[in-house]
Protein backbone atom coordinates (compact mmCIF):
# COMPACT_ATOMS: atom_id res chain seq x y z
CA UNK A 1 0.00 0.00 0.00
CA UNK A 2 3.01 2.28 0.35
CA UNK A 3 4.22 1.82 -3.23
CA UNK A 4 2.46 4.29 -5.59
CA UNK A 5 3.41 2.13 -8.59
CA UNK A 6 1.34 -0.74 -7.16
CA UNK A 7 -1.85 1.38 -7.30
CA UNK A 8 -3.29 -0.31 -4.22
CA UNK A 9 -5.63 1.33 -1.72
CA UNK A 10 -8.17 0.35 0.90
CA UNK A 11 -10.96 2.09 2.72
CA UNK A 12 -9.62 1.24 6.16
CA UNK A 13 -6.35 0.22 7.78
CA UNK A 14 -6.29 -1.29 11.28
CA UNK A 15 -2.99 -1.35 13.16
CA UNK A 16 -1.94 -3.99 15.68
CA UNK A 17 -2.67 -1.56 18.53
CA UNK A 18 -6.28 -1.18 17.32
CA UNK A 19 -5.87 2.19 15.69
CA UNK A 20 -8.17 2.41 12.67
CA UNK A 21 -7.49 4.89 9.92
CA UNK A 22 -9.87 5.77 7.10
CA UNK A 23 -7.90 5.94 3.85
CA UNK A 24 -10.64 6.16 1.20
CA UNK A 25 -14.22 7.35 1.66
CA UNK A 26 -16.49 4.29 1.87
CA UNK A 27 -18.67 5.67 -0.91
CA UNK A 28 -15.75 5.68 -3.34
CA UNK A 29 -14.02 2.82 -5.09
CA UNK A 30 -10.75 1.63 -3.56
CA UNK A 31 -8.27 -0.70 -5.22
CA UNK A 32 -7.93 -3.33 -2.50
CA UNK A 33 -9.29 -6.54 -3.98
CA UNK A 34 -7.74 -6.81 -7.41
CA UNK A 35 -8.99 -9.39 -9.88
CA UNK A 36 -11.40 -11.87 -8.36
CA UNK A 37 -15.06 -12.61 -7.84
CA UNK A 38 -17.63 -13.67 -5.28
CA UNK A 39 -20.90 -15.17 -6.45
CA UNK A 40 -22.09 -13.09 -9.40
CA UNK A 41 -19.90 -10.10 -8.48
CA UNK A 42 -16.95 -9.98 -10.87
CA UNK A 43 -15.68 -6.50 -9.94
CA UNK A 44 -15.20 -6.80 -6.20
CA UNK A 45 -13.49 -3.40 -5.91
CA UNK A 46 -16.68 -1.67 -7.06
CA UNK A 47 -18.93 -3.57 -4.67
CA UNK A 48 -16.96 -3.77 -1.43
CA UNK A 49 -15.36 -1.89 1.41
CA UNK A 50 -11.76 -2.95 1.89
CA UNK A 51 -10.27 -3.35 5.34
CA UNK A 52 -6.57 -4.10 5.64
CA UNK A 53 -5.08 -5.47 8.85
CA UNK A 54 -1.42 -4.98 9.73
CA UNK A 55 -0.35 -8.61 10.05
CA UNK A 56 1.77 -11.04 8.04
CA UNK A 57 -0.91 -13.72 8.31
CA UNK A 58 1.51 -16.06 10.06
CA UNK A 59 1.26 -14.39 13.46
CA UNK A 60 -1.69 -14.14 15.85
CA UNK A 61 -3.90 -11.10 15.39
CA UNK A 62 -3.56 -8.77 18.37
CA UNK A 63 -6.55 -8.45 20.71
CA UNK A 64 -6.84 -4.65 20.25
CA UNK A 65 -6.77 -5.12 16.47
CA UNK A 66 -9.55 -7.72 16.57
CA UNK A 67 -11.68 -5.52 18.86
CA UNK A 68 -11.23 -2.59 16.48
CA UNK A 69 -12.17 -4.81 13.54
CA UNK A 70 -15.29 -6.01 15.32
CA UNK A 71 -16.43 -2.43 16.00
CA UNK A 72 -15.65 -1.28 12.47
CA UNK A 73 -17.30 -4.29 10.80
CA UNK A 74 -20.43 -3.84 12.88
CA UNK A 75 -20.62 -0.16 11.94
CA UNK A 76 -20.00 -0.82 8.23
CA UNK A 77 -22.52 -3.66 8.12
CA UNK A 78 -25.15 -1.40 9.70
CA UNK A 79 -24.34 1.63 7.50
CA UNK A 80 -24.45 -0.34 4.25
CA UNK A 81 -26.93 -3.14 5.18
CA UNK A 82 -24.36 -5.86 4.57
CA UNK A 83 -25.35 -9.34 5.79
CA UNK A 84 -22.73 -11.51 7.55
CA UNK A 85 -22.44 -13.92 4.60
CA UNK A 86 -21.05 -11.08 2.48
CA UNK A 87 -18.05 -10.55 4.75
CA UNK A 88 -15.26 -12.27 2.83
CA UNK A 89 -11.49 -12.34 2.62
CA UNK A 90 -9.07 -11.78 -0.22
CA UNK A 91 -8.37 -15.53 -0.10
CA UNK A 92 -12.10 -16.18 -0.70
CA UNK A 93 -12.53 -13.99 -3.78
CA UNK A 94 -9.11 -14.64 -5.38
CA UNK A 95 -7.97 -18.06 -4.13
CA UNK A 96 -5.39 -18.57 -6.86
CA UNK A 97 -3.52 -15.35 -5.95
CA UNK A 98 -4.27 -14.46 -2.35
CA UNK A 99 -4.09 -16.13 1.04
CA UNK A 100 -4.89 -13.29 3.44
CA UNK A 101 -5.85 -12.82 6.15
CA UNK A 102 -4.28 -16.25 6.64
CA UNK A 103 -4.73 -19.29 8.85
CA UNK A 104 -4.33 -17.41 12.15
CA UNK A 105 -7.34 -15.15 11.57
CA UNK A 106 -10.29 -16.02 13.83
CA UNK A 107 -13.30 -16.21 11.51
CA UNK A 108 -15.29 -18.21 14.05
CA UNK A 109 -14.96 -15.35 16.56
CA UNK A 110 -16.51 -12.98 14.01
CA UNK A 111 -19.29 -15.46 13.25
CA UNK A 112 -20.19 -15.82 16.94
CA UNK A 113 -20.63 -12.03 17.01
CA UNK A 114 -22.81 -12.07 13.87
CA UNK A 115 -20.08 -10.44 11.77
CA UNK A 116 -19.48 -13.43 9.49
CA UNK A 117 -20.80 -16.96 9.00
CA UNK A 118 -19.79 -20.41 10.20
CA UNK A 119 -21.14 -23.88 9.41
CA UNK A 120 -23.69 -25.18 11.90
CA UNK A 121 -23.01 -28.09 14.22
CA UNK A 122 -25.79 -30.07 12.52
CA UNK A 123 -24.06 -30.59 9.18
CA UNK A 124 -25.82 -31.83 6.09
CA UNK A 125 -24.28 -35.05 4.77
CA UNK A 126 -22.54 -34.51 1.46
CA UNK A 127 -20.26 -36.44 -0.83
CA UNK A 128 -16.81 -34.98 -1.52
CA UNK A 129 -17.76 -34.85 -5.22
CA UNK A 130 -20.30 -32.13 -4.40
CA UNK A 131 -17.65 -29.86 -2.92
CA UNK A 132 -16.91 -27.78 -6.05
CA UNK A 133 -20.55 -27.13 -6.94
CA UNK A 134 -21.34 -26.19 -3.34
CA UNK A 135 -18.28 -23.92 -3.20
CA UNK A 136 -19.56 -22.11 -6.30
CA UNK A 137 -23.05 -21.86 -4.82
CA UNK A 138 -21.63 -20.37 -1.60
CA UNK A 139 -19.72 -17.79 -3.68
CA UNK A 140 -16.21 -19.03 -4.38
CA UNK A 141 -15.00 -18.37 -7.95
CA UNK A 142 -14.26 -21.10 -10.46
CA UNK A 143 -11.25 -23.16 -9.56
CA UNK A 144 -10.01 -26.68 -9.28
CA UNK A 145 -10.78 -28.72 -6.18
CA UNK A 146 -7.34 -28.16 -4.63
CA UNK A 147 -7.54 -24.37 -4.98
CA UNK A 148 -11.06 -24.23 -3.56
CA UNK A 149 -10.18 -26.61 -0.73
CA UNK A 150 -7.16 -24.48 0.20
CA UNK A 151 -9.26 -21.28 0.30
CA UNK A 152 -12.07 -22.99 2.23
CA UNK A 153 -9.67 -24.46 4.79
CA UNK A 154 -7.84 -21.16 5.29
CA UNK A 155 -11.11 -19.78 6.58
CA UNK A 156 -13.03 -22.69 8.09
CA UNK A 157 -10.52 -25.48 8.86
CA UNK A 158 -6.96 -24.07 8.94
CA UNK A 159 -5.72 -27.03 10.99
CA UNK A 160 -6.94 -29.63 8.46
CA UNK A 161 -4.56 -31.43 6.15
CA UNK A 162 -4.79 -34.09 3.50
CA UNK A 163 -7.25 -34.74 0.74
CA UNK A 164 -10.77 -33.40 0.49
CA UNK A 165 -12.87 -35.31 2.97
CA UNK A 166 -16.43 -35.80 4.12
CA UNK A 167 -16.18 -33.10 6.81
CA UNK A 168 -15.01 -30.52 4.25
CA UNK A 169 -17.85 -31.50 1.94
CA UNK A 170 -20.47 -31.41 4.71
CA UNK A 171 -19.36 -27.99 5.93
CA UNK A 172 -19.38 -26.56 2.39
CA UNK A 173 -22.80 -28.07 1.71
CA UNK A 174 -24.15 -26.42 4.87
CA UNK A 175 -22.73 -23.02 3.89
CA UNK A 176 -24.07 -23.31 0.33
CA UNK A 177 -27.52 -24.32 1.56
CA UNK A 178 -27.82 -21.50 4.12
CA UNK A 179 -25.91 -18.72 2.32
CA UNK A 180 -26.12 -19.03 -1.46
CA UNK A 181 -24.31 -16.12 -3.09
CA UNK A 182 -26.22 -13.81 -5.38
Amino acid sequence: MCDPVAEVSAHWLIARDGGAEALVDEGLRAWHAGAGSWGTVTDVNSRSIGIELVNSGAEPFAAPQMKALERLLGDIMTRWSIPPERIIAHADMAPTRKSDPGPRFDWRRLAVLGLSVWPTADLVAAEPGDFRSNARRFGYPDGNDNTLLRAFRLRFRPWATGALGAEDAAMMADLARRYPAV
